[in-house]
């Protein structure tokens, strides 16, 4: 039996190793479950294993806000100690506080 745990927590800031952006995690899947088609778009040689935690993220750059699906290897923790912007953060947490952003959601 596969058995992962997450690096990263829910409201935790992280920050892409790759590209240019930044986010705050409001979902993890202990390993891919998004399609196969989303998974054969990303380039053979920076393909992730499936294997490992996947985070979603309330993401942002210099351009515009989005949603992101992104391994745990593409990922660190951001300690910039700045807040993100996300306009759909409100919906989910709480004030950004000691470097993360508290759920204030009932989850199952």
């Amino acid at each position: 039996m596969l058995r992962t745990r997450a690096k990263y927590s829910l409201g935790q800031v992280v920050r892409h190793k790759k590209h240019p952006f930044r986010g705050v995690v409001f979902d993890v899947d202990a390993m891919f479950s998004n399609t196969e088609e989303w998974y054969r778009a990303i380039p053979e040689d920076s393909r992730p294993s499936k294997d490992q935690p996947f985070y979603h993220l309330l993401a942002e750059n210099e351009n515009s806000y989005y949603v992101a699906y992104v391994s745990e290897q593409n990922l660190v923790a951001d300690y910039s100690g700045e807040p993100v912007d996300h306009p759909d953060l409100p919906d989910l947490f709480g004030d950004f506080e000691d470097g993360h952003y508290p759920l204030h959601v009932q989850l199952n």
